[in-house]
């Protein structure tokens, strides 16, 4: 299993966190620039090529990022707290078809999120549905934007429990 997984605007993936993904596989975390370079998702598709990225992972921008990765090559994706009703820089990204998406995205919302706030990610799954992906979404009275590793590991844990399910 090769996941991919996709940081925030001014974070990296954590030594603990890392540790947790790699229980389920070989991790790839880039160290992207988001601000520099608004073509991410094309270098992030070139890296497929090489790789073959069975799921993706982001948190924030990474997980704006995620989606989109996984609704074109069409993997499952892990999403905390995604960028995905107003993202903070621009990048390039296709239009989505539909008729061909990811089979499961699962979010992780944080309901304390002053950055992104839950109900706005909610707002814009819904009016932004892909009829043949599976959604999964929870939300956590606790959570920030900051993901705590308990929360990550359960969240990372359900996920994987989740795609056996689906097999």
């Amino acid at each position: 299993m090769t996941i991919l997984y996709l940081h925030g605007l001014e974070s990296k993936l954590s030594p603990e966190k890392r540790t947790v993904l790699e229980r389920f596989g070989a991790v790839i975390a880039p160290d992207l620039d988001y601000y520099s370079n608004p073509n991410v998702y094309d270098l992030l598709l070139k890296m497929n090529e090489e790789y073959q990225f069975d799921v993706a992972i982001g948190s924030s921008m990474g997980g704006f990022m995620g989606y989109y990765i996984a609704n074109t090559i069409l993997c499952p994706a892990l999403l905390f707290n995604p960028a995905l009703p107003h993202r903070p820089v621009p990048q390039s990204i296709p239009a989505i078809n539909p008729s061909k998406s990811a089979s499961l995205l699962h979010f992780a919302l944080g309901a304390q999120d002053e950055v992104i706030k839950a109900n706005d990610n909610l707002k814009w799954l819904a009016e932004n549905r892909l009829p043949y992906t599976d959604f999964k979404i929870s939300i956590h009275k606790q959570m920030e934007h900051h993901i705590p590793l308990g929360i990550f590991e359960i969240e990372v844990t359900e996920f994987f429990r989740q795609m056996e399910l689906l097999k």
